[in-house]
C-alpha cells in the first residue's frame, strides 16, 4: 500500500494535494472495505478520514495511512491539506456540483482534469501478485460453480432458478458476493448480451449461456460458457464453433506490448466473415476490484498490454430472436504470451 501512496505523491507539488472518495479507490490504497470515507494524500501526509462505523475495523488494519476519525469532513480535509491550494480529485466518479461544494468550503481550486483518476487507473490495471492470488482464487470456485450447476440443469427449470443455484453455492462455498448480477439465458433470450434472467422454463434444443463471477478478498472473476439441453442444430454448432475459434486466437495472440485494438480486431475479423452485425460489443476488459477496470480489448482502445494486466476475452454471436453464444476465459498477460486462468471446458457441452 505505501507503494501505491508514493506513486500519488509523485504526482503532488507543495501546491496541490488529492482527495480520494471512491469505494474501490479507496479500498485499493487503504487495503479495508468501507461505504464512506476520504483518503486526503499531500507531499508530506497520507490521511484515512473514517467515520465511527468503520473507525475501530481502520485503526487495527490500516498501516500505510493515518487513520483520523471522521467528524467535520471541510475542517479536516482543510487542516490536511494545510497550504495547498489545489486539489486534485476523481474526475470519473465525482460530481459537479461536489467539486462545486469542496471549492466553495475548502476555498481551493478543484482540478477538473484526469491527472488522479488515470493515474490510479494505471495502477490498478497491473496486478500484484497478491492481487493475482485472489483473482484466481475468485476463478476457482467460479469453475467449481460450473461445474457444480452442469448436472442440474435440465427441462423444466427456470432461469432464475438456476441463476440463484448457482449463486446460493458460490456464497456457501466462500464468495464475499457476487462479481456483478449473473446472467443466465436460454433459448430466444441467449441473444440479449446482458440478458436478465426470467421465469423461462429450460426446453429441449435451448442454448443456455451463463455469465457470472465470484468475490475472494475484494476481487473479482468473469466467465461465460454457452452449453445445449438435448440436441442442436448444424447452425447452432457452427456459431458456437465460430465463436470458440475467435476466443481461441484472440487469446493466442494476446501478450505484452501489442495494442488492445488489434487483439480485438483478431477475433472481430473471424466474426464478421460469417456473422456481420451480430457481434456489438467489445472482446473483453480488465477485471479487479471492479468488474470493469481498464484497459478493454475494444475497437477504440490503444493501451499496450504489459505484463500483470487481467482481461477477460468475451466474443459472442447473437442472433436475433434465435439465439446467443459467448465464451469467455479471463487471462493473465505475460511478457511472451498469457497465463488462462479459466480451467471450465470450452467443447460443446450438450447436456
Amino acid at each position: 500500500m505505501k507503494k501505491r501512496i508514493e506513486s500519488i505523491k509523485n504526482i503532488l507539488s507543495d501546491a496541490t494535494a488529492a482527495l480520494i472518495n471512491s469505494d474501490s479507490n479507496r479500498f485499493y490504497l487503504s487495503g479495508m472495505k468501507s461505504s464512506a470515507g476520504y483518503i486526503v494524500i499531500t507531499r508530506q501526509k497520507a490521511v484515512l478520514l473514517i467515520d465511527f462505523r468503520y473507525f475501530e475495523k481502520a485503526k487495527n488494519t490500516v498501516t500505510a495511512l493515518e487513520v483520523v476519525l471522521l467528524k467535520n469532513t471541510f475542517e479536516q480535509i482543510k487542516e490536511i491539506i494545510g497550504q495547498a491550494d489545489k486539489l486534485f480529485v476523481e474526475t470519473d466518479s465525482m460530481s459537479v456540483d461536489n467539486a462545486t461544494l469542496f471549492e466553495e468550503k475548502l476555498g481551493v481550486e478543484v482540478l477538473r482534469d484526469k491527472t488522479l483518476s488515470e493515474t490510479i487507473s494505471h495502477m490498478r490495471s497491473i496486478k500484484s501478485e497478491a492481487e493475482i492470488e485472489n483473482i484466481k482464487a475468485a476463478q476457482r470456485l467460479t469453475d467449481e460453480t460450473f461445474s457444480y450447476i452442469l448436472p442440474r440443469i435440465e427441462t423444466g427449470r427456470t432461469e432464475k432458478e438456476i441463476m440463484l443455484d448457482m449463486e446460493f453455492f458460490m456464497r456457501k462455498n466462500g464468495s464475499e458476493g457476487v462479481s456483478f448480477d449473473f446472467i443466465v439465458v436460454s433459448g430466444k433470450n441467449s441473444s440479449l448480451p446482458h440478458g436478465v434472467p426470467t421465469d423461462k422454463k429450460i426446453e429441449k434444443g435451448d442454448f443456455i449461456t451463463m455469465d457470472f463471477g465470484a468475490v475472494i478478498n475484494g476481487y473479482r472473476s468473469d466467465m461465460t460458457r454457452t452449453v445445449a439441453v438435448g440436441s442442436v442444430t448444424d447452425e447452432q454448432k457452427k456459431v458456437y464453433n465460430t465463436v470458440l475459434a475467435a476466443q481461441e486466437s484472440a487469446i493466442k495472440a494476446a501478450c505484452a506490448g501489442k495494442k488492445c485494438v488489434d487483439i480485438d480486431k483478431i477475433a472481430r475479423d473471424i466474426i464478421e466473415k460469417d456473422y456481420s452485425g451480430c457481434f456489438g460489443h467489445g472482446l473483453g476488459h480488465s477485471v479487479g476490484i471492479d468488474i470493469h477496470e481498464s484497459p478493454s480489448f475494444n475497437t477504440r482502445d490503444n493501451t499496450i498490454l504489459c505484463p500483470g494486466m487481467v482481461l477477460t476475452v468475451e466474443p459472442g454471436i447473437y442472433i436475433e430472436n434465435k439465439f446467443g453464444v459467448r465464451i469467455e476465459d479471463m487471462i493473465i498477460i505475460t511478457d511472451d504470451g498469457n497465463i488462462d486462468i479459466t480451467k471450465s471446458s470450452k467443447d460443446l457441452i450438450i447436456l
